[in-house]
């Protein structure tokens, strides 16, 4: 039996049940020594399709592939026992057809081990998550502002300003739980819109830049690090590591230059990490 199934790792259903109650921390992963790092406190660890943006320098998340989401889902699978683990289905791997959708959730949970996939939706995307739930597979569910919509929407805009946009907001999130998702991301909405459909889905909301009322909170590993010089708005750093990481560089080139470096080792172990 593989170690997965030995641990106690929080399931679907546990984190369904937390409606209303016990708050989901959720955050994103893409590698396995942050997995081992964020799994011991979290809940949900989410291996967003934002890794291209974050690992790959893409300037949005279209481009980002099933093989990438399997290759860095496959990785967080190595170093989290306890946390749920979420995979993101990348754009263009479910929207053609229920049928194609099926092919590709099931080989990310195959290949990596995942407990559910995530999938920007809409209540068009309705009988899509119903599929998929009716086949065994969790689908976590996402609403407001679609990221893998950015060229149709014209960049990262809030969502919800208008009384039909929050109208079609709303009836997305009812359609998708009521379709069998066991819980919806809701991103980029105003707080209110957000209270609004946290009261009135049975499956838990989480929240990234909607309301603190929403059922759990998730935010991009690396906007939580401080890792780049811009943080959004909503997104509150709980460190600074990018001048801590460039400081360290800098100090190593410069123990380098000055001769001032460890010479070669009498006896040379190899560990992780070593060339």
């Amino acid at each position: 039996m593989s170690k997965h199934l030995q641990s106690s790792r929080i399931t679907v259903p546990e984190i369904r049940a937390r409606k209303g109650k016990e708050r989901i921390a959720c955050l994103t992963a893409y590698t396995t020594p942050i997995a081992q790092l964020l799994d011991p406190e979290v809940d949900v660890l989410l291996v967003g399709d934002t890794v291209g943006m974050v690992l790959h320098g893409m300037p949005t998340t279209v481009g980002v592939t099933l093989e990438m989401m399997i290759l860095h889902g496959q990785a967080v699978m190595r170093g989290a026992i306890r946390a749920l683990v979420v995979v993101d289905m990348p754009f263009g791997s479910y929207e053609g057809s229920r049928e194609h959708a099926y092919i590709s959730a099931a080989r990310i949970m195959r290949e990596t081990g995942c407990q559910a996939v995530k999938l920007e939706t809409g209540a068009h995307i309705a009988p899509t998550v119903r599929f998929l739930a009716e086949r065994g597979i969790p689908v976590m569910g996402h609403v407001g502002l679609l990221p893998q919509s950015v060229h149709a929407d014209g960049g990262f805009k809030a969502k919800g300003r208008s009384a039909a946009e929050r109208e079609r907001i709303l009836g997305d999130a009812r359609a998708v739980a009521e379709a069998g998702a066991f819980a919806v991301v809701l991103e980029g909405i105003a707080p209110d819109l957000a209270d609004e459909i946290t009261a009135s889905v049975q499956i838990p909301t989480i929240g990234i830049g909607a309301s603190r009322n929403c059922d759990g909170q998730v935010l991009v590993i690396d906007d939580m690090l401080g890792l780049f010089d811009w943080t959004p708005k909503f997104a509150r750093r709980y460190a600074n590591l990018r001048e801590q990481i460039a400081a360290a560089a800098a100090a190593f080139a410069r123990d380098v230059r000055s001769g001032d470096f460890p010479g070669k080792a009498e006896t040379y172990e190899f560990k992780s990490g070593s060339p």
